[in-house]
Order: structure tokens, then C-alpha cells, then sequence
């Protein structure tokens, strides 16, 4: 259960990442409150998760998934570059996330 939280907490920080771009600088006041409501339920989350996974493995898996999910939501919606290295680095962060799921005591 505690992995399904952690991923709600990871998708929640790409929600509030996405809303803090389009807030463009908090000066538009919805993609403001969005940003802030996504981050506090995000870390609410992520609390939760860590009561019984690792910290370091949370914490990793829990910022791989909002850097990940932000690296997609800036080439699908923000038309950001999808070159080789971009991708192979993404692919490494993606084996680093899975490797610490895997290795990880719970």
C-alpha cells in the first residue's frame, strides 16, 4: 500500500511542478493555489509512504517520479527537445527508480 501512496505522491509533484510553470511566477492566482494544494497533499503523501519504506528510497523514488513525469509533460505539452541524451538520461533515472523499488526492505 505504501507504494501506491508514494506513486500518488510522485504524480501529485509533477501536477504541482506543471502548475508552477503555467503559473509563471505565481502571477496567475488558479495555477497558484494548484501549485500550492499539489505540493502539500505531495508531501502529505509522501509522509505517509515513508511510515514504512525507507527514507532514502522514498525520497529517491518519490523525486524520480515528479522529475520524470515533469521531463514527459515538458516534451508532450511545452514542446521541450527530445534528443538521444535527454532520453538515454531518462532512461537512467527510470533503472535507478526501479532498482531502488527493487532493493528496498518493504
Amino acid at each position: 500500500m505504501a507504494w501506491l501512496v508514494l506513486f500518488a505522491a510522485g504524480a501529485l509533484e509533477v501536477l504541482w511542478s506543471t502548475a508552477l510553470k503555467l503559473s509563471e511566477g505565481f502571477s496567475r492566482l488558479g495555477y497558484s493555489v494548484l501549485t500550492v494544494a499539489g505540493l502539500a497533499a505531495s508531501f502529505l503523501l509522501l509522509s505517509q509512504a515513508m511510515k514504512t519504506l525507507p527514507l532514502g528510497t522514498a525520497y529517491a523514488v518519490w523525486t524520480g517520479i515528479g522529475a520524470l513525469g515533469a521531463v514527459i509533460v515538458g516534451i508532450l505539452f511545452f514542446r521541450e527537445p527530445v534528443t538521444p541524451a535527454r532520453l538515454f538520461f531518462v532512461g537512467l533515472l527510470l533503472v535507478g527508480m526501479i532498482g531502488l523499488k527493487l532493493t528496498a526492505s518493504h
